[in-house]
């Protein structure tokens, strides 16, 4: 046996699919187990994962990833990955907890700044400090500021979660997890469930992490170019100080049912939004362990077959059925040690609620017996295949994501390596179909029709819910302060204060000092321009960029929505939604989805307002995506085509089912994205472009939602008018701007067929922008939700207040959004987390919070955001830090289609290169001056600013109260 820097090597595998080769080892003495992928990715990725199982719903593990950030043996700080972030140019800095395990993943393209990010993560994890404070801090505690006073719960994760539970889809899998799995570590909510979490002691934290977070149960993972040698004997000086133990991590099976199972449960309902509630339904599948290479693609191909699409035929007998408003579920779930598939409905009534199961299991036999639309299978087939080899992970690193696939068998002591290796699983499915066998037909026989293990869960609304949790949270409180003596509630008020003050102090400068961060000297003082040549084909403008994609044709088209009237602006999503959903021509909808699975590598459409540096100063479009291998790019074009000119907007059925999704989609976003919400509403009066982002997306589009789902079936002839009034004004391809991204060579075959794509479209050159007239909102609105927290917007406009450019306001913003309001809001506060974004462009500047108890102390920490910047004591490596996580910002790493899709974002904003120079060179020079200069401008945002909450409205009613008149009160669920 061969030992290198204390590793043996178990399997060396040539791992082409990821462009790199596989080694994985074992470290001889802990029994630490490392797969090292080696390539030439200049993105590299490193992650530490230990088996976690939760004992319990106290959120032991979750509290735990948070606190092992809060200083350790040789980074003795408070918060030493928020100082790190400051210093560092990470493409990628967190940590994740999951049902069973731990994982804490780094990503970057820097080598000394991945060395430092190591370091940093592993003294985190296996040297934490884990005191008392930081347990209360993150986890939970009591809070009392005067004897007399109410006792109160506080703590970033237990506020989190507060959060979270306020949104029915987590509750729904909760409630699925329990019911499916109950007698294994998925029953517990790893997260943690509010009224759990208050169990947690700080001895069982810490017991948590002795037992768990050693060598000998972790997995650790290497990608990317740096030297293979060097992670070996960086490790090994990591593992060597420990031995080898027994740790008691394995993951237990769920025993099989015999029978299906059913509950049902309630979730926290509007009190009243002027129409009942509704239901969801849930049916979930365990499939087991799933082993075989070809099995585990084969799962994940089927689960396209039945739901991947609009034209799925489980989706779409779920969604025409018209039991429910829109899909619910996971869908497949193949990352922990048992698969799960979950499929059902959300908005069922409660007529229609014992309906929905048996027609899954209708959809389900009738496709087994029936046999699969053979074209079907063909694009769903050619979808994953093209997913796979693209291996488009978006900004998420790609080495983070082959990570997260090979745990999802390594964990459970199982080939990572065969997770990543699809070439050989994914000819022989080929080879099944070929030979006429009913391959996925069989696995729905085997692990559908013929599984027993299916638990069902319906989740009812309870408008009374919200008052008796929080009766029974407040009974439970005044009985922890009923059985305390005097001394003892005087010494919780102490506790309380002590915790304040401990919050306030600052580290010592020595203990600031121990972080690394890269030097100025180590940042490039140039940015890395995107090749873009600029022409026209026919009368648009074409911008091209030569990199090389791989073999793919990425595509874009910016749609100028400026044409649209004002009042049409609120259809925007659901006409990019009726282009692909609706048919083409003489397509339905189901031939159409799939000509685009069986040609394409998809299509999508997403709209954008922003600011500009144009003369009309701010843009709007709908920017459709596409992507094609260059011998099937005419294919895509004809498709695009056909969607431009002919869907089929007269489709009332299916415009409908479209109209009730988004509705639905929209209530569900309003508890999981509260802070986007408030942060668009915020910003709508402030700019053009965030008015028009308003009207598509934001608080305007709750309401017109609501009313379009009565007005498909009132006043069709009108919305049916609409649209097609949208495609007249829209599909000209005088007011648009193409992009593509792709390699020479496939470039010159792909320009003709561009060109014959543009001349079959409508040309006007007579349309001109339309002028809106954007509405004002009220400068102090409070908009509530059913949720026990909040989300706090505040912003105003900058240079209307007589404020000037400057690159050092990215600078400010992010050391503002990682020192004070992280500070005062989060961990003083208890909210999940806060920040500051500046829009240099529209000159917005917007403070947020999500997760947040708090509202009038979330203001008040934004107003005093201007003493903050007089008084605070700034070093030049304070300053240099904040420059460096700047940068780092800016030079974010970007896949090939990414940087031809960034490249024509500036184009349409205006950002020149030489522009886009003279912001860097501003932040390479922002000085502790400009720190102070600022003050000002924060001033007069505390003085000027428009405020918006999305939260409870306890706190929203509570506040005017305390300050009569300043939310104006709405409804949004």
């Amino acid at each position: 046996m061969t030992i290198t820097h204390g590793f043996e090597l178990l399997r060396e595998h040539d791992l082409a699919e990821a462009d790199s080769t596989a080694r994985l080892y074992r470290h001889v003495r802990t029994g630490a187990e490392l797969l090292s992928l080696i390539n030439d990715d200049e993105n590299k990725a490193f992650g530490i994962v230990f088996r976690t199982p939760p004992p319990d719903s106290t959120g032991v593990a979750h509290i735990l990833e948070h606190s092992v950030f809060c200083g350790s043996r040789k980074y003795p700080l408070k918060k030493p990955l928020i100082e790190l972030a400051r210093g560092s140019l990470a493409t990628f800095l967190n940590a994740i907890t999951s049902p069973d395990r731990t994982s804490y993943p780094v990503a970057s393209q820097n080598l000394q700044d991945f060395y430092n990010l190591i370091d940093v993560y592993l003294d985190a994890v296996f040297y934490p400090v884990l005191s008392r404070d930081t347990f209360e801090q993150e986890g939970w505690h009591y809070e009392v500021e005067e004897r007399d006073a109410p006792f109160l719960y506080n703590g970033v994760v237990f506020n989190e979660m507060k959060g979270a539970f306020s949104s029915p889809e987590i509750v729904l899998d909760s409630w699925s997890a329990k019911l499916l799995t109950p007698d294994t570590v998925y029953s517990h909510d790893s997260g943690g469930d509010p009224k759990s979490i208050p169990d947690l002691t700080y001895a069982a934290l810490k017991d948590f992490h002795r037992r768990y977070y050693h060598p000998s149960n972790a997995r650790v993972f290497f990608y990317g170019d740096d030297d293979p040698a060097e992670r070996l004997r960086l490790l090994d000086g990591w593992l060597a100080p420990f031995d080898r133990v027994a740790v008691e991590s394995a993951i237990v099976l769920q025993p099989r049912f015999v029978e299906p199972r059913r509950s049902q449960h309630t979730y926290v309902a509007p009190a009243d939004n002027g129409a009942p509630a509704k239901s969801f339904v849930q049916a979930n599948w365990l499939l087991g362990e799933i082993d075989v290479a070809e099995t585990y693609l084969g799962l994940i191909i089927l689960e396209n077959v039945l739901a991947g699409t609009p034209a799925s035929p489980l989706y779409r007998a779920l969604i025409d059925s018209r039991l429910g408003e829109a899909w619910a579920g996971s869908g497949l779930t193949v990352e922990f040690r048992q698969a799960v598939f979950s499929a059902g409905l959300r908005g069922v009534d409660a007529a229609n609620v014992d309906k929905v199961e048996p027609l899954i299991l209708d959809v389900l036999g009738a496709l087994a017996a029936e046999g699969i639309d053979r074209s079907m299978v063909e694009a769903s087939v050619n979808t994953i295949e093209f997913r796979r080899r693209e291996n488009n992970t978006g900004s998420f690193p790609r080495g983070l994501q082959l990570m997260r696939r090979a745990v999802g068998a390594w964990l459970y002591d199982r080939d990572p390596i065969a997770r990543l290796a699809f070439a050989a699983p994914l000819a022989a499915i080929k080879a099944r179909l070929a030979a006429g066998e009913r391959y996925f037909e069989s696995l729905i026989q085997q692990y559908f029709l013929e599984n027993p293990h299916r638990a069902t869960v319906i989740l009812r609304p309870d408008p009374e819910q919200a008052a008796r949790e929080a009766a029974e949270e407040r009974g439970r409180l005044d009985a922890v302060r009923a059985g305390m003596t005097a001394a003892e509630r005087d010494a919780l008020v102490e506790n309380t204060r002590a915790l304040k003050r401990l919050q306030e102090t600052p580290d010592a400068p020595e203990a600031l000092a121990s972080i690394p961060s890269l030097a100025l000297a180590d940042i490039p003082r140039r940015n890395k321009p995107t090749p873009l040549e600029l022409g026209r084909v026919l009368d648009t403008p074409v911008l091209y960029h030569d990199i090389a994609t791989g073999g793919i044709v990425y595509l874009d088209l910016a749609i100028d929505l400026r044409r649209l009237p004002a009042d049409l602006l609120p259809y925007v999503n659901l006409f990019a939604r009726a282009l692909l959903e609706t048919g083409a021509g003489g397509q339905d909808v189901l031939t159409l989805s799939q000509r685009i699975g069986r040609s394409t590598g998809g299509i999508g459409l997403v709209p954008w307002s922003t600011a500009t540096r144009t003369s009309e100063k701010f843009g709007a479009w709908l920017l459709l995506r596409g992507k094609a291998v260059p011998d099937r790019a005419d294919e895509l074009m004809a498709i695009i085509r056909d969607v431009l000119l002919e869907a089929r907007l007269d489709k009332r059925d299916q415009v409908r089912t479209l109209v009730l999704e988004q509705k639905a989609a929209i209530d569900a976003a309003l508890m999981q994205q509260a802070a986007a919400y408030a942060g668009t509403r915020v910003g709508a009066s402030l700019h053009q472009a965030g008015w028009a982002t308003e009207q598509i997306s934001g608080v305007s589009s709750v309401d017109f939602a609501r009313r379009l789902a009565d007005r498909v079936d009132s006043e069709w002839e009108t919305v049916h008018a609409d649209l097609e009034r949208m495609r007249r004004i829209l599909v000209n391809r005088a007011t648009m701007v193409v992009n593509v991204t792709t390699d020479a060579a496939s470039w010159r075959g792909f320009e003709p067929q561009l060109a014959r794509f543009l001349d079959g479209l409508p040309a006007s050159a007579d349309t001109i922008p339309v002028a809106w007239n954007v509405s004002e909102y009220p400068p102090g609105e409070g908009l509530i939700v059913p949720s026990e927290v909040n989300a706090v917007g505040k912003a105003a406009n900058v240079y209307r207040l007589g404020f000037g450019e400057s690159g050092a306001a990215h600078v400010i913003a992010g050391h503002l959004s990682t020192t004070w309001l992280w500070d005062k809001i989060r961990v003083q506060g208890g909210a999940y987390g806060a920040g500051i974004s500046f829009d240099v462009v529209s000159g917005v500047v917007t403070y947020f919070s999500y997760s947040d108890p708090n509202l009038l102390a979330t203001l008040d920490v934004y107003d005093r955001t201007a003493d903050f910047l007089r008084s605070v004591t700034l070093t030049e490596s304070d300053v240099t830090r904040s420059i460096i996580g700047t940068i780092g910002a800016i030079d974010q790493y970007e896949l090939p289609d990414t940087k031809g899709y960034s490249s024509m974002g500036r184009y349409l904003v205006g950002t020149t290169e030489d522009h886009r120079q003279r912001v860097r060179d501003e932040v390479l020079a922002t000085t502790v001056a400009d720190f102070r200069n600022f003050a000002e401008l924060f001033a007069a945002t505390a003085a000027h600013g428009n405020v918006a909450v999305v939260g409870s409205a306890e706190a929203i009613e509570a506040a005017n109260r305390e300050r009569p008149g300043f939310l104006q009160v709405s409804r949004l669920l």
